[in-house]
């Protein structure tokens, strides 16, 4: 059962040209297409499936800086900013409020660390409220539970997931933007060693920018251009119950689950971290990669089956472009969600929130999170494809992040001032070794 998602209508002809070509139409996608558009750049934006059909649907939908590793907190800290903004632009709903995030512990080093996180964050200029027991107790009140102490960032907030994507891409066309739905974009055609056109099923765009912000599928299709970008992906499974009445959080987590409202009342319940782990050939590839990340995490990681091979997205092969390709092949990647998971998710959340116990389960999903060995996104340009700009490997963050990652990608696309340090976020890094740099999340 996928994951609500509004629909919109797009032509299927591509334009002969455009300044630039946008692979992907998830959060970071769209984004990156409607802040090219805004600068005056012709775009064509290709999705092989729907817009935000694959992961940007899938997710929480909060959009924080509470807890950010330190690469990512300014990226949060504009991307909140520019959520904000977008909507006062556009005057199209995301979903998005700053209706804060509450944080809910009855372990001891578990506050600890988000007290060390808080002391971090003062001098970014980042307000998060630690809480005792009594204000813990009283804030998750609906909890029934007392609460050794917990942590409030109230400037944080949640944008709608079946909402978002559409909206901004609804308005990259109102800037005269092109987006193409149900069109695959098979490979890259190069000129001079740099990139001179995108190879689409429906046919060849002249340009010599182009923007991988393909998610899942973003190492597969790097690997048709001889670029090698360490990437795997992990199973997670999420599900939503219908309104009920009173008073719940709007976004609260806890160790053992976390509850977010969505605007139509709905509830999205998830377990924080908790993923099957597919075995690929592409995982095998970069298993040596993501030894450090798997050491972090194995607690909350589950062996998996084969949902991933049967997604094609960690292929090793590589296609032809006068041919259909496994993105063709499978439009959307909708995994089927873990039961037990669902099952354990639904009986945590009910003895956290009795008022849920009257819900009726209304949609259960699940979908491969993109993650790079050091839990922090590619984004920027490819030094042996000149004009190909990677934006991928978000590891669960993208939908939060979108907007500042699309303001940066434009702003490296048109060689403007970046609204953040781009350096951490290069994918060059990955030449190096990032053993003893996972991010703490």
């Amino acid at each position: 059962m996928s994951p609500p998602l509004q629909y919109i209508e797009t032509p299927q002809t591509p334009p002969p040209s455009a300044d630039a070509v946008v692979i992907g139409g998830g959060i970071v996608g769209v984004f990156a297409a409607y802040y090219l558009a805004q600068r005056g750049l012709s775009v064509t934006l290709v999705e092989k499936g729907r817009v935000g059909a694959e992961q940007s649907s899938r997710n929480w939908g909060w959009c924080r800086q509470q807890n950010r590793d330190a690469r990512e907190l300014p990226m949060a800290s504009k991307s909140l900013d520019l959520w904000d903004r977008f909507a006062a632009e556009t005057g199209e709903d995301t979903g998005f409020r700053r209706c804060g995030l509450l944080y809910l512990s009855n372990d001891e080093a578990e506050l600890a660390h988000w007290a060390s996180w808080r002391d971090f964050a003062k001098g970014e200029g980042v307000t998060s409220i630690m809480l005792n027991g009594r204000q813990a107790a009283q804030r998750g009140q609906a909890t029934g539970r007392e609460w050794k102490g917990g942590v409030f960032s109230p400037s944080d907030g949640t944008a709608d997931p079946a909402k978002a994507a559409p909206a901004v891409a609804r308005a990259f066309m109102k800037l005269g933007g092109k987006l193409l739905q149900q069109c695959a974009a098979r490979g890259i055609e190069l000129e001079g060693g740099r990139v001179s056109a995108v190879v689409t099923e429906a046919g060849v765009i002249r340009t010599r920018t182009v923007v991988m912000a393909g998610g899942a599928w973003a190492s597969s299709f790097c690997r048709q251009l001889g670029i090698r970008f360490p990437q795997a992906s992990v199973r997670q499974t999420i599900l939503s119950v219908s309104p009920v009445d009173g008073a719940l959080p709007d976004a609260l987590f806890t160790k053992d689950v976390s509850v977010t409202r969505r605007t139509d009342g709905r509830y999205a319940l998830a377990i924080s971290g908790r993923a099957r782990v597919d075995v690929t050939p592409q995982f095998m590839r970069f298993a040596t990669h993501f030894v450090p990340m798997f050491a972090k995490r194995w607690r909350s990681m589950i062996p998996g089956g084969l949902e991933g091979i049967r997604g094609g997205h960690e292929t090793l092969k590589r296609w032809r472009l006068d041919a259909p390709t496994p993105m063709e092949r499978v439009r959307i990647l909708d995994p089927k969600p873990d039961l037990p998971t669902v099952r354990k998710t639904h009986r945590r959340a009910v003895e956290l929130l009795p008022q849920l116990q009257p819900a009726q389960v209304t949609h259960m999903w699940a979908g491969f999170v993109d993650c790079t060995p050091d839990g922090v996104p590619a984004i920027g340009e490819v030094a042996s494809v000149p004009g190909f700009i990677l934006a991928a490997g978000f590891s669960g963050h993208g939908f939060g992040i979108g907007p500042g990652a699309g303001h940066l990608i434009a702003d490296l696309a048109t060689g403007a001032a970046p609204i953040v340090d781009p350096r951490p976020y290069h994918p060059s890094r990955f030449g190096d070794s990032s053993w003893g740099k996972v991010a703490d999340f």
